[in-house]
């Protein structure tokens, strides 16, 4: 177990450092490319693609990392969405989601210490590429569409991840569709909540910030980035299990999940 967490709390730490890091330093990064007639910048930022990018390939990476070690959920969402598909042990849950929130609030911190390097860098109002709805939300969305949005995303996360992680897809090939799902999740909810689908990345980042003096907003909303993931994830988890997966036949202890 405690392998097994250790691997979930360096893996979420890379999900928040270098998906919001990519958000953060990266996004809309302009550097002065001359002097010609007054300072002329060239954009090199990344822009939404970017970001999304980079989130899918935080998961892709570290799945492939280590995924034979713990599963790699780097996610409460994704641990309960596995137990609701019975995939997953709940006496397991608490330690893992501890585990997850440790390296989302690490990854914070080391992303705010880099990010805060730079001069006249603000944590209010978006600082560390928070999660929220209202004024929080890049695109004003409210608290109905941003708990929509995070429920579906996540249930539909969930079936990819619980979907081809089934013995009977290809072996081998799962990191692949679930980091390019989480890449297509971005692309889609950036601009409703900046997008969860995750209760450990929203925590650590709404915390820092809230510590260190950007303001209390994100905090207050962060209920929504538990709430609505975790349920997508559990409503997911359950229709697969009565659904899709296999009936268990006595006759072949091989073929029992």
């Amino acid at each position: 177990m405690v392998k097994k967490c250790a691997a979930e709390c360096i893996g979420t730490f890379w999900l928040v450092f270098g998906g919001c890091g990519s958000a953060v330093l990266a996004a809309a990064f302009t550097a002065e490319a001359a002097k010609i007639g007054g300072n002329t910048l060239f954009p090199l930022g990344i822009g939404l693609v970017g970001v999304s990018l980079a989130f899918g390939l935080t998961v892709m990476t570290m799945a492939y990392a280590i995924g034979h070690i713990s599963g790699c959920h780097l996610n409460p969402a994704v641990s309960f969405g596995l137990w609701a598909a019975k995939r997953f042990n709940g006496a397991e849950l608490l330690p893992y989601i501890g585990a997850q929130v440790a390296g989302g609030i690490l990854g914070a911190v080391v992303l705010y210490i880099i990010a805060a390097g730079q001069p006249g860098f603000s944590l209010a109002p978006n600082g560390l590429a928070v999660n929220g709805f209202g004024d929080l939300s890049p695109g004003g969305y409210g608290l109905i569409a941003g708990f929509v949005a995070e429920f579906v995303l996540t249930f539909m996360f969930l079936i990819v991840i619980v979907g081809s992680t089934d013995r009977r897809a290809p072996a081998g090939f799962a990191p692949v569709p679930i980091g390019l799902a989480l890449t297509l999740i971005h692309l889609i909810g950036i601009p409703v909540t900046n997008v969860s689908v995750n209760p450990a990345r929203s925590l650590g980042p709404a915390l820092i910030v809230a510590l260190f003096g950007g303001g209390t907003q994100a905090i207050a909303q962060v209920w929504l980035f538990w709430l609505a993931p975790i349920l997508g994830a559990v409503a997911a988890g359950g229709l697969y299990l009565a659904l899709f997966t296999e009936p268990k036949i006595a006759t072949e202890p091989s073929l029992v999940d």
